[in-house]
């Protein structure tokens, strides 16, 4: 069943009115008719199953039936920090980030960021906003993640104060990874989680030092050295196997739940 995501606004009593490039797709892609159903998502985390009751080249009209009791959201959030990267690797970014399940993502200007080139290339951030929709589409997710604007190196630090747990995948770094950090948290509390990457110059090594003494966990990813573009999808892969609902558990467990149903 195919899946939109409309604006609340645009859905008026047991309808929602759908145009733009979502119209085309139905219209000219899908080329679906009156009376198929169809998900419809407010952008809010609520979903809905209805009927196509309208549908012309001017807009479609779905006929809501019921609300759908889905979440594919995970039980824990994801904030990637991703130093800004050159070219268009922001849009593979945000794409695999989405899919992944990541909450928010945010460039971030450290010291080997090339500002002029990179910021410039950011401003297309509509373009990631839709690609992050259409990710959303294609992976059934219940929420679409937000795309920021670029944050400076010391406002990241501020932000990093609302996370639960900070891990920065570093190649310098050796022997420490995602597995002793799961053991090293086992007895906190953990929701949010800010993955903070590297752009493709790496970590200056006082960033590093501040990072620890904001108390973010130093990590490996293993001995080969990892693509600035690759490193975010890693990482956020083995947190989501060992604390979300990549590994099988249910993502209405939490943290210390799913642990003590392992060791059953």
């Amino acid at each position: 069943m195919h899946k939109f995501f409309v604006a609340k606004n645009s859905i008026i009593d047991d309808k929602a009115y759908i145009e733009g490039d979502d119209l085309k797709h139905i219209y000219k892609v899908l080329r679906l008719q009156e009376g198929e159903k169809v998900s419809i998502n407010n952008c809010e985390g609520e979903e809905f199953l209805g009927v196509i009751e309208k549908v012309d080249k001017k807009e479609a009209i779905v006929k809501i039936i019921e609300k759908l009791e889905t979440n594919n959201e995970s039980n824990i959030e994801i904030y990637l920090f991703q130093g800004l990267p050159k070219s268009s690797k922001m849009d593979l970014i945000v794409q695999k980030a989405t899919e992944l399940g990541v909450k928010e993502i945010t460039p971030i200007i450290t010291e080997r960021v090339i500002v002029k080139n990179e910021i410039g290339e950011f401003k297309k951030i509509d373009r990631y906003i839709r690609i992050a929709l259409e990710a959303c589409k294609q992976s059934k997710r219940s929420v679409i993640p937000e795309v920021k604007n670029p944050l400076e190196f010391d406002r990241l630090l501020t932000k990093l104060k609302e996370m639960d747990l900070i891990l920065v995948p570093y190649e310098n770094e050796e022997g420490y990874g995602i597995k002793n950090v799961v053991k090293d948290i086992a007895q906190k509390d953990i929701k949010k989680i800010g993955i903070i990457i590297g752009p493709e110059g790496g970590f200056e090594e006082n960033e590093i030092n501040i990072l620890k003494e904001l108390g973010a966990y130093i990590i490996t990813l293993g001995p080969r050295i990892l693509r600035t573009e690759t490193a975010g999808f890693v990482c956020t892969s083995l947190i989501m196997y060992e604390l979300g609902d990549l590994g099988g558990q249910s993502p209405k467990l939490g943290f210390n739940e799913q642990l003590a149903s392992r060791s059953e």
